[in-house]
Formats: C-alpha cells, structure tokens, sequence
C-alpha cells in the first residue's frame, strides 16, 4: 500500500459540478454518523454514532456492520442504503476489490448487508452515484480504472455495466505515478459527464456517460484545457502541474469553478470552467503553512454550504487548512491552517448544517469536532475526542 493510502471524501455535502445545481433541503437536528474504517489494526467495519447538530455531542452506537476494508462510504439518494467500497487488492482470486450494499436502519444505527460485488479493479477507494441515482460510480486506485454499477430498488448492486481504464502521460514521481491511479468519481449535474482525478496522469478526465445504458466512453472533441502539446489522447480532460497528484475534486455551487487538491505537492488548484468542460487553472496555492518541512500528503477538501470557506486536510503536518473563497474570480486566500487533533487526518466531514467540522485521524485512532465560525471561517476545537480505530470515512444520514 501507499505510504499515504487512499481517502474517503465527503458525501454527506452535496458536491456542485459544472452544469449547476440547487441545494436540497437541510435536515437541521440530529443525524446519525457513519464511519468507514481500516480493518487491519483492531477494527471490525463500519461504526455509527448519533450526533446532535445542535450541541455537537457524538453517541457511540457501537459496530454498524461487519465488512473488510470500508475506507469509503456514500450514502445513496432517499437516505435508505449506504455502500462502502472494500479497498482489496484480491477478490474472490481476481485482482479486485469489492463493492458492498447496506440496508440503512436510522434508528438504531445498524446496517444489514443486501448483497456484494467485485469493483472489477484492485483497491477501490471512492464511490458516488449518477444523479438519478440509478448507478454507483467507483475509481479503483491500483486498478487505475473506473466502473459503474446498476442499482435496483431494494438496493443491490448488480454486475458492472461499464468499465474504462484511464490512460494517457504519467506525472514524474516514478514512486507514485507508475501508472494510471484513479481516485475519485463523480457525475455531472445533468448526467451527461464523469469527473475522475488521476493521481498518476496529472489530470482531471472527463468521460461521456450514458444515464441509460450505465456505460462511461471518451468525449471526443479536440480541445484540452490546458493546450498542452504531445497529448496523448484527445478528449475533453483538465491538465495538472506534472507531480501534483490529483486526488480529490470540489465544485463551487454555480458550477464556474473547480477545485482539485494535490495529493503529491499539498495544493489545491483552481480551475475555471469556460463552458463546454474545458477548464482553465487560474491558481494554485499550497494547503501547508509557509516554510513547512517533511513529508506531507494532501488529502480531503470540501467546501462550506454557504460557499464561502474551503478546507483541505495534511497528513503529515497533520492540520486543517481553511481558506476563504472569492465568490467572483473563484480564488483562495489563507484563513489558517489547525492542528487536527491526531495523526494522518485522512478525512473530514462538515455536518449537514455547517456549524462543524469532524476530522478522521486514522493514525491516532480518534475523530475530533470543530466549530465552524460562519462569518471568518475559522475553526474552534471542541472538547471531546472520540476513540474509534483507524477511520477513514465519516457521512451523515438524518435521523427519521
């Protein structure tokens, strides 16, 4: 596994993309929280707890459901099934990981298993749905593919529908980049398009995807944003920095702006959308603090309902970084970066209300609440720590 091993991103927000979408309806008071873990170090799957959005207490609702690996969580449309992707490098003797379904009970906090399926590649490490939720989207990281997968009623999985390997350039770092490594997924708001970061292609691709057949193909159409020569394939893509490490993707609300962070160089870079999926990077900027030293892996980003705040996390460094959004030109600026209270915060989630930050400190063991100032940005740390081993992931679902 990687030195830095593969994120769980923040599901519980709902992520703007470049077509445009309005916000749903906030569940303001109590939620109950999931959290996806490593299973190698004490850890039996997936854990729940209760949280009030009012005063921030997490209740421990103890193991939600046995199953290997969960490092990512998405709960589905209608909040009445939760998948986790089992980030395995053998299934059932193929090179693969595995996609599991869960039935939600919100009063209890448990979860019973509906049925599971291979990933059809080695290490899958996000999961997401196409907007009508008719199909879950996985980026298997080893296997540097993408598949997607039907979904029925009762919510089981059903064998992939379509699987598409990335291809094109390798970035530089020989360690990381040795090959295509696919790392988050996501459909566009009117379903015509998936987003995948590519942490060893230095790019954002931009496949076509058919909401009826669940198939995902090239978008063919002659322009690369970033204009650069000696392309090796001729789509629709957004071009990195070489050694970036694109691992996660953050949309502003109206759909003009993008946000990648860069795992590799601890970055995020700003990309402005200049109609038809071409994106043009505007800024760049660092998640760590001037003159930071040793190692450091970006790893989350997410940005505040109210679109004025973005957030990065460093393992490594082992902080939050928080920056204000400029809602014209797209641009950031440093609020401050935090200590995250542990070690390698692999994962953040910012409560459905946006008046907390909870961070997943997978090295330490432990999840850790902030208070959202709604006017600066800035984090206050609240008192408790909650002890649960190696998270990975946290989203919430409304209580009933």
């Amino acid at each position: 596994m990687k030195k830095f091993p593969r994120v769980c991103v923040l599901l519980a927000l709902v992520v703007f993309l470049t077509e445009g979408v309005g916000l749903g309806a906030s569940h303001r008071g109590k939620y109950v929280l999931f959290v996806g873990t490593y299973t190698s170090g004490g850890s039996q799957g997936i854990y729940s707890y209760r949280f009030d959005a009012g005063s921030g207490r997490l209740k421990p609702l103890g193991l939600a459901a046995k199953t290997a690996n969960p490092s990512f969580l998405a709960v589905a449309p209608g909040n009445n099934f939760l998948y986790a992707v089992n980030e395995l490098r053998d299934y059932e003797g193929a090179a693969s990981g595995g996609v599991t379904a869960f039935a939600i009970h919100r009063k209890t906090g448990k979860l019973t298993q509906l049925n599971e399926v291979a990933s059809r590649g080695a290490d899958p490490c996000y999961i997401s749905f196409d907007r009508r939720g008719k199909y879950a989207l996985v980026a298997n990281y080893t296997g540097g593919s993408v598949a997607v997968f039907p979904l029925s009623s009762d919510g089981r999985l059903g064998e992939a529908s379509s699987v598409l390997k990335d291809a094109g350039p390798l970035g530089p770092n020989q360690k990381r980049q040795e090959m295509p490594h696919a790392h988050f997924i996501l459909a566009s708001a009117r379903n015509r398009f998936v987003y995948v970061s590519d942490l060893g292609l230095d790019r954002v691709l931009i496949y076509k995807f058919d909401a009826t057949k669940g198939t995902l193909s090239l978008s063919q159409s002659g322009i690369e944003s970033s204009s650069s020569a000696g392309n090796a394939r001729d789509f629709f893509s957004a071009a990195l920095a070489p050694g970036t490490g694109p691992r996660h993707i953050a949309f502003s609300a109206d759909g003009n702006f993008m946000y990648v962070i860069g795992e590799l160089d601890s970055t995020v870079t700003v990309f402005a959308n200049d109609e038809k999926e071409t994106f043009r990077a505007i800024q760049k900027i660092s998640t760590r603090k001037p003159g930071a030293t040793g190692v450091n892996g970006a790893a989350e980003i997410a940005i505040h309902p109210n679109g004025k705040f973005l957030y990065a996390s460093n393992r490594g460094d082992d902080s939050i970084a928080a920056f204000s959004v400029d809602s014209a030109s797209g641009k950031l600026s440093v609020v401050e970066q935090v200590p995250s209270g542990g070690h390698t915060p692999r994962n953040f989630a910012l409560d459905p209300d946006g008046t907390r930050l909870l961070v997943a400190n997978q090295d330490s063991g432990n999840i850790v609440e902030f208070r959202i100032d709604a006017k600066t940005g800035r984090l206050e740390r609240m008192g408790g720590v909650t002890k649960v081993p190696s998270p990975v992931c946290l989203v919430f679902v409304p209580e009933e």
